[in-house]
């Protein structure tokens, strides 16, 4: 038997398998007094006393590939057999596109270590190939759509091979599908970033998109951060359609924490400003105090501190009123 299996009835030790006669396994070193000593299967133990017997001969043979493939199913997470393994890859010239449809495999059934998805992306800067991965990060994405290293891999091949063409289209659906990806969200702006960055024209249409998904969703977060970070490189009194939308809102007496921390960041940039003092900072504090006792109760010690910071900076407290 020259692959091991993880399948206990299946499995038979490496010193009772003719090919492996004439290696010592090396026994894990935890010294003398190890504290609290890992319970290891003996099939675990077996395994990686041998693997680390191939280590110090630096074997790289079909064998100790055979054997990488045995501890990487008992532990994916162990960078060092995915990094002898590539080793042993280079020196017997293997086909990198098998070990590719290997490794889908292998991520398919850990799609969130990094270790494996570190192996994918050495092999498709190997092969110089990426033209399975968009589809094959769209494939884990649909079990997992915030799935971190597969976004992170995206992004690496996107930028690395600049496939940037129909990537907007590929966020546009993930966004219909789901308005509260956040990932998504992240991506069309890491997407536009990239490419024609935040040009006028550019903010307008972005500012129109994220509102028209704001309306469908008031206090979906993730749409509010987006349109703050269009935005970020520049002061929100320069955009008054923003303003006007979120008063819009208000107005239909909608109360998204969001909308209301938009506005209260509205008020303050005209404090900086100097723009009617008194007004926009009665404004501002009613804002506080509404997100302090009903609608953002949770930062209730934030929203009040704001308030002190926007009195004490900017005049005395004003008395309430209409927004």
């Amino acid at each position: 038997m020259s692959e091991g299996s993880s399948d206990g009835d299946s499995w038979i030790p490496h010193k009772e398998r003719p090919e492996w006669k004439d290696v010592d396994p090396v026994p894990q070193d935890d010294g003398p007094n190890p504290v609290v000593q890992i319970a290891y299967t003996d099939q675990f133990k077996d395994v990686f006393d041998y693997f680390r017997a191939i280590v110090k001969s630096n074997e790289k043979t079909e064998r100790a590939l055979s054997l990488t493939k045995e501890a990487a199913e008992l532990n994916p997470a162990n960078y060092s057999v995915w990094h002898y393994r590539r080793n042993i890859l280079q020196e017997l010239n293997k086909d990198l596109q098998e070990e590719l449809n290997y490794i889908s495999h292998v991520i398919e059934d850990n799609p969130k270590n990094y270790q494996v998805w570190h192996h994918r992306r050495v092999l498709v800067e190997w092969l110089k190939d990426p033209s399975k991965e968009l589809p094959f990060t769209e494939k884990i994405l649909r079990e997992d759509a915030k799935n971190y290293h597969a976004w992170q891999h995206r992004q690496w091949c996107i930028q690395h091979f600049s496939l940037w063409d129909k990537e907007l289209e590929f966020v546009d659906k993930l966004l219909h599908e789901d308005l509260r990806n956040n990932s998504a969200w992240n991506q069309r702006h890491f997407i536009i970033k990239n490419t024609t960055n935040y040009k006028d024209e550019v903010i307008d249409r972005e500012l129109k998109y994220t509102q028209g998904y704001i309306q469908k969703a008031p206090n979906n977060e993730s749409a509010w951060n987006y349109m703050k970070g269009i935005l970020l490189d520049h002061k929100l009194c320069d955009f008054p359609s923003v303003h006007d939308f979120c008063q819009t809102l208000y107005a239909k007496d909608i109360r998204s924490p969001f909308l209301i921390g938009c506005l209260v960041d509205w008020y303050e940039e005209n404090l900086e400003d100097g723009v009617e003092k008194e007004e926009n900072l009665r404004k501002a504090i009613q804002l506080c105090n509404e997100l302090a006792d009903r609608y953002d109760t949770i930062r209730k010690e934030y929203w009040q501190y704001v308030s002190r910071s926007l009195e004490s900076n900017y005049g005395k407290e004003s008395s309430s009123g209409d927004v």
